[in-house]
């Protein structure tokens, strides 16, 4: 039998998992504290210093919604480490195993995969969202945009993407088109530059811009943790990352989340807080012992249900937290969207897999 010689990645399966279970959660929760009134709202697609400056005026006087603002605040973070293991497991895949198809094969795979997994949820939510209030008037046209992915690249996204998190399935195409076509068993210098490129338009924006918005809708804003994840695949040294202690990865942790504290603080340095808060998860993952690894890590695995469920089930229990019942309403989203996710991978993993 011909030995086995792909060299071994310094992530785990498991700690992927971990890692995607910790990122859902934290989108999962984010997604509903921000509709919460009271909340610090987040920085994401655009920079504004007053956001800022509120959550430090909240931790310096906490109270019984701090955890909410937190939320609030950092959840959307989620979003980087899916990009970050997404290019890490696109080398993995295409550059350690077998070679990529031919790019239309590729993009074709990639796109029935997501679609696959968006179809159940956009249905089930079109049908939640008719019968709630507050029901969104749907366009035929974006409607088509969103099946198609291609959604992201309208004017307005912020006013015709809904459920608003479904942005990032037309944001994932883009990804997996440059991918292909840039970045599949290139020299590290096409990460580096489409990176310096998509840095230098982002930093020549308003902080507060139209354009700024719509470029961190698209992959403009992704590039930088995306090819991270490429090119920590592809050059880390895992032998020596394997062989290091809990301490150093409890250290990378810590020091990370400071630095994401700080890069908040400034236009420029929010550019570049996504590495932090990748370096801070995977510190977090690989510092856990296996009873708090094996919980993220089954989260992981209904990751891609949790993503498609929990904006129709927090239209049905955000009035709960809305009229007053903050914790009890968030408490009762947490636990419908666990167990709705569970159902609905069942229900995915039966639509049959595209074939490459």
């Amino acid at each position: 039998m011909k030995e086995n010689t792909r060299p071994q990645a310094w992530l785990s399966r498991d700690e992927c998992a971990a890692l995607r279970g910790l990122a859902i959660m934290a989108i999962v929760l984010h997604n509903y504290c921000h509709w919460l009134g009271p909340a610090v709202k987040e920085n994401e697609f655009t920079f504004t210093a007053a956001k800022t400056a509120r959550l430090w005026a909240e931790l310096a006087a906490p109270d019984a919604l701090l955890p909410v603002h937190l939320l609030s605040y950092f959840g959307h973070y989620g979003v980087p480490v899916f990009l970050f293991l997404s290019g890490f497991g696109l080398v993995m895949k295409y550059e350690r195993g077998a070679p990529a198809p031919a790019p239309w094969r590729f993009v074709r795979f990639h796109y029935l995969k997501l679609l696959r997994m968006m179809v159940p949820g956009f249905v089930a939510f079109a049908i939640v969202d008719a019968i709630t209030p507050g029901s969104f008037p749907f366009r035929a046209e974006n409607v088509v945009a969103q099946l198609l992915m291609v959604i992201n690249l309208l004017p307005n996204p912020d006013g015709i993407i809904w459920p608003g998190p479904y942005w990032f399935f037309g944001l994932m195409m883009q990804l997996y088109v440059v991918y292909r076509l840039a970045l599949c068993r290139r020299h590290w210098g096409w990460a580096v530059a489409l990176v310096a490129v998509c840095w230098a338009v982002q930093a020549v924006c308003q902080p507060e811009g139209g354009l700024l918005n719509r470029l961190r809708y698209n992959c403009v804003g992704a590039m930088l943790v995306f090819c991270a994840g490429l090119l920590a695949a592809r050059h880390l040294p895992a032998a020596r990352l394997l062989s290091a202690g809990r301490g150093a990865w409890v250290a990378l942790a810590l020091c990370a989340t400071a630095l994401l504290l700080a890069c908040c603080t400034a236009f420029q340095s929010w550019l570049w807080a996504p590495l932090a808060v990748v370096a801070a998860s995977v510190g977090l993952v690989k510092a856990l012992p296996g009873c708090a690894l094996r919980p993220l890590s089954w989260l992981g695995g209904i990751s891609a249900a949790m993503f498609v469920v929990h904006p129709l089930l927090r239209k049905v229990f955000i009035p709960i937290s809305r009229r007053g019942d903050v914790y009890d309403g968030l408490l009762l989203y947490v636990v419908a969207t666990v167990a709705v996710s569970w159902a609905f991978m069942l229900l995915i993993n039966r639509i049959p897999k595209p074939k490459a």
